[in-house]
């Protein structure tokens, strides 16, 4: 093998049928893939002939604009699951604008022209049709910051999708019929979503080193805000009880650490069986968030427990989840009793 520092090469790896675990390498993220082993020469020539038939993007068109963001710090710092979707993104955008003129934009027919573009989208996905043109006002907006353009004209697009979440919410009843059927190995994911109210890809990456015995300390992947969570009795009993077969916590029934799309597919699985429709392991985050106000905590104490900012929390509970639940009403209902004098009994 020749030992070579390859620059910019991207590893992806697969859990087979079998078992077995591979790896792909491309020449960098989303390009091609590459013949060959690491370090041999079948490997280093086809990442010279990726690179050569690369195309250098044309200066004052989009796709040099799209090819500098993605070369930024500021791509840089997004998480690699947010980084590899907006190369999706990217990548459609590059398609269809790949040579338009970095000139046009100050032309107010522009953002009509975009807009077209999004509407055609809408009629497949309306949140694909969302998502593409935050991308894209992303861009353009890192590029307006740093003078590489005049103006923006995606700024302040609105949606399209309005989604409503406000009955996605997991019951107690859900929460035992999932402990009830799931495999053991996706027991503790439930219960740390539950009692954490973190993202999926956080829990994930979570290693036991984070745990002290009382209390989970991270710092989100999204965010980068840092978090210092008290560990609830519950979850606490499941943590200690659980044998630590890796640095992560959170395993699959091979006691190796989950990838994002093999944990999906098991946790989904899961929740069919277990008959719960119309719910996702992210709802898991807000359902922490409703269980947390129903329980009495301030709005303060849910934020420095989820990392949700305080305005977040309150939209959360504002808009989405407690409104609908009939237990915050009977809660408050009890309070006013207690507060409240009986009074004597009116004469006959």
């Amino acid at each position: 093998m020749v030992r070579v520092n390859l620059q910019g090469i991207n590893c992806r790896r697969k859990k087979l049928a079998t078992g077995e675990t591979v790896e792909y390498w491309y020449a960098w993220k989303g390009g091609p893939r590459l013949r060959g082993q690491p370090g041999s020469p079948e490997f280093v020539a086809s990442y010279a002939e990726a690179h050569a038939s690369r195309k250098k993007p044309q200066a004052g068109v989009m796709h040099s604009l799209l090819r500098q963001y993605q070369d930024s710090a500021d791509f840089a710092k997004l998480a690699p699951r947010t980084r590899s979707d907006y190369i999706g993104q990217i990548k459609a955008i590059e398609k269809k604008f790949g040579d338009f003129p970095l000139s046009a934009l100050v032309d107010k027919r522009t953002r009509g022209i975009f807009m077209q573009w999004r509407d055609k989208q809408a009629a497949t996905s309306l949140r694909q049709a969302d998502y593409a043109w935050t991308v894209l006002a992303r861009v353009l907006s890192w590029a307006l910051d740093r003078r590489l353009i005049d103006a923006n004209p995606c700024a302040r697009g609105g949606r399209l999708y309005r989604g409503n979440r406000a009955e996605n919410i997991w019951t107690d009843d859900d929460e035992t019929a999932f402990l009830k059927s799931a495999p053991s190995h996706l027991h503790l994911p439930l219960m740390l979503a539950l009692w954490t109210g973190q993202r999926q890809g956080d829990l994930l990456r979570l290693t036991w080193t984070a745990y002290d015995g009382e209390r989970i300390k991270l710092k989100q992947s999204k965010t980068g805000a840092r978090v210092n969570i008290p560990v609830g009795a519950p979850l606490k009993v499941m943590l200690d009880a659980t044998p630590r077969l890796s640095t992560q916590v959170l395993v699959n029934s091979d006691g190796r650490p989950w990838t994002e799309g093999g944990f999906r597919a098991s946790f989904r699985k899961a929740q069919a069986a277990a008959g719960i429709t119309d719910l996702t392991f992210n709802d898991l985050r807000g359902t922490a968030v409703t269980r947390l106000a129903l329980a009495e905590a301030t709005e303060a104490q849910i934020a420095t427990i989820t990392g949700h900012s305080l305005r977040d929390v309150r939209s959360i509970l504002d808009a989405h989840y407690l409104h609908r639940d009939p237990a915050l009403a009977t809660a408050g209902i009890r309070k006013l009793e207690r507060r409240t004098k009986t009074p004597d009994r009116a004469p006959d």
